[in-house]
């Protein structure tokens, strides 16, 4: 099984059965998994090779959809040039483009060729969602002809992206018949190199973000479900290799070194995503939680003390002026039943409001 994002492998069965029809000069495979057969061409035909199947499978599910949090965060966030370094962005690009090309010229099955275009769609998008927030939030001024320039990007390099490939599935069979045998083994040979060129590019795109989220001593604006899907992935995609060991009917040492630069790849990806994971414990407590902050009920106590403070002071006040008024008009008559009168007055007053 193929690694979704490391393409160097040849699309045959572990065991090296690729059967799909008489008519290629195979035989049939009569007790392997129809759905299989029909979708990666694979003669499975062993619980072994079952399970390597799926799992490889479920690794191209989880890089599929890895890209999806990081684009929902950047746009929640709107800072993403300050959260992501375009190292890292840059390296999954240049990775995904050498896995697509390395596809091409190893007559990779469709639906390997059509993850690759949509691997290099979601790139473009992300890439494309990197540079608009960039300019943005550096321009002093809002520009609504930046957003439609960048939805027409967007828009463009999906359509030219959708059509490749159907221009290359529908030109490769005859290219390929065509060939000589000397051309034929030189393209895939360049398709190998490729794919180990992708490798140390996936392994490369790591350390960038690394030292990014080190110095700004915070994982804000990065989705940790990216990271988490692509640790799915390459995990899954080792197990992939190693489940199918026991059915193997060649040498395993063999079939170990032709994929130990891919596993390599894969498990690196995979330490390194533990370490993004490391700074995203570390660096939680830096970040803002401003929907975790809880209701403080027990406010309400100072703001009536406050409240009973500003009556009594009011309350003084009033007497003082009494007093005042008192000594310059002479002493009160009768014992001070105009004061006390004024002051219960008040007190009523006070009551009725509250």
């Amino acid at each position: 099984m193929v690694s979704p994002r490391l393409p160097g492998q040849v699309v045959v069965g572990v065991s090296g059965a690729n059967w799909s029809s008489p008519a290629l000069g195979r035989p049939l495979c009569v007790n392997g998994t129809p759905w299989i057969l029909h979708l990666l061409e694979e003669c499975v035909d062993n619980p072994w090779e079952y399970c390597s199947v799926i799992l490889g499978l479920v690794s191209m599910c989880c890089f599929l959809l890895s890209t999806f949090p990081q684009v929902l965060e950047a746009y929640r966030n709107g800072r993403v040039e300050k959260a992501m370094s375009f190292g890292f962005l840059f390296f999954i690009f240049t990775g995904d483009l050498t896995n697509f090309v390395g596809c091409y010229l190893t007559r990779q099955l469709p639906i390997q060729v059509v993850a690759g275009v949509f691997y290099l769609i979601t790139d473009l998008v992300i890439i494309s969602q990197f540079l608009y927030y960039k300019i943005k939030n550096s321009s002093s001024r809002k520009s609504p002809v930046l957003k439609w320039l960048c939805f027409t990007w967007c828009g463009a390099s999906t359509i030219a992206l959708l059509a490749v490939p159907k221009l290359l599935l529908g030109s490769g069979g005859s290219s390929a018949d065509s060939q000589s045998p000397t051309t034929s083994e030189s393209m895939t040979m360049s398709g190998y190199v490729l794919g180990y060129l992708a490798s140390v590019f996936y392994l490369t795109s790591r350390f960038p973000q690394i030292c990014k989220n080190f110095q700004r001593q915070s994982t804000e604006g990065v989705s940790y479900t990216m990271f988490t899907l692509a640790m799915l992935g390459n995990g899954a995609y080792g197990l992939s290799v190693i489940v199918v060991l026991p059915a193997l009917k060649g040498s395993k040492r063999t079939f170990i070194i032709k994929h130990l630069a891919w596993l390599i790849s894969c498990m690196g990806v995979f330490v390194l995503d533990g370490f993004v994971t490391a700074q995203f414990v570390m660096y939680r407590k830096n970040c803002p939680a401003k929907s975790r902050t809880p209701l403080r009920v027990n406010e309400v106590e100072p703001l009536l003390c406050e409240e009973e403070d500003e009556e009594e002071v009011e309350l003084s006040a009033l007497q003082d002026a009494n007093r005042t008024l008192g000594r310059r008009d002479g002493p009160p008559s009768g014992d001070g039943t105009a004061q006390s009168g004024q002051t219960d007055v008040f007190l009523k007053r006070q009551e009725a409001e509250m």
